[in-house]
């Protein structure tokens, strides 16, 4: 008698399906490749047939495969409802609660205020990741994210707690070694070596201005954090475009005044997914970090 397939087995078809390669499963899995080589061969033995074409290209379904993908899809979205739902009756403040942000908003905003939260909330443990790509709350990818946007999704709900604009920071000694005419600031990017953006990073608004505006042989250096970028301007390479936020409190960095960068405000939000909203530890973190970090971004 054939064996049955659970749902590791469906979220391994899914990520395959999605992903377009073994590779890619992996990651999204968090497997090494020769685990998902040999997992998906199994599937295929126990079924009794090919899910996946192996091509050059990649993997690419079956006509099997592709309703096996389009199964797994929908088993995925009837155990995250119901993760949701129960997570929903937990009435706890503690356990872990993940937050999702980029590395240069926790630097600059949010670990400065792990400590006050433990204070008020000490059963509660935040896990914080950083990435410049948008991560699925409605996934459980995260409980809560910190975003720099001006569209935040509409299937979230949140707040919007304030703005930060970019502003372009350099070492006091890089500055004062320039010509006399820029020691005050000057607003041709020219004159300047900059700090660039890694391709990564590349939808930031700044980053494309920084494309229009920044001679290609002035680039001094490129980084793929925005923490990299203001350490890379610390230490004297060039001057780095940086959300005030962090430009302002990071030692040894100087705002240009007036600022090659044109001012452009964007959101700053805090957003949740709705079937979060009252789980007790999802909800006292939001609602701390809600307060909080608007009052840091007042005082900015």
């Amino acid at each position: 008698m054939r064996q049955r397939l659970d749902w590791s087995d469906l979220r391994l078809v899914l990520a395959i399906g999605r992903g377009g390669s073994l590779s890619a499963a992996a990651r999204a899995l968090g497997l090494d490749h020769s685990t998902v080589h040999r997992r998906i061969g199994q599937v295929e033995d126990r079924l009794g047939v090919r899910l996946f074409e192996r091509l050059r290209s990649g993997y690419v379904p079956t006509a099997a495969g592709e309703e096996a993908v389009a199964i797994a899809a929908r088993v995925e979205e009837e155990v995250l409802a119901l993760e949701l739902k129960l997570a929903g009756e937990d009435l706890r403040p503690s356990g872990a609660v993940r937050v999702a942000t980029s590395d240069a908003i926790l630097a600059a905003l949010l670990t400065p205020l792990v400590a006050e939260l433990r204070r008020v909330h000490p059963g509660i443990v935040l896990e914080v990741g950083t990435t410049s790509l948008a991560v699925d709350l409605a996934r459980r990818e995260a409980d809560v994210a910190v975003r720099v946007t001006n569209e935040p999704p509409e299937h979230l709900i949140g707040r919007r707690l304030g703005t930060i604009a970019g502003a372009a920071y350099g070492a006091p000694a890089y500055l004062d070694g320039l010509a006399e005419g820029l020691r005050a600031g000057g607003t041709d990017p020219a004159a300047y070596d900059w700090i660039g953006f890694d391709e990564s990073l590349g939808h930031i608004g700044t980053a494309r201005w920084m494309r229009a505006a920044v001679p290609a042989e002035r680039i001094a250096y490129r980084a793929d954090t925005v923490l990299g970028m203001a350490d890379a301007a610390r230490l004297g390479i060039g001057i780095a475009a940086l959300p005030d936020a962090l430009g302002d409190r990071v030692p040894g960095l100087r705002r240009l005044d007036p600022s090659p960068i044109p001012r452009a405000e964007t959101g700053f939000w805090l957003l949740t997914h709705p079937g979060l909203r009252h789980v007790a530890r999802v909800k006292a973190v939001f609602e701390f970090l809600a307060l909080r970090l608007r009052e840091e971004l007042a005082e900015a």
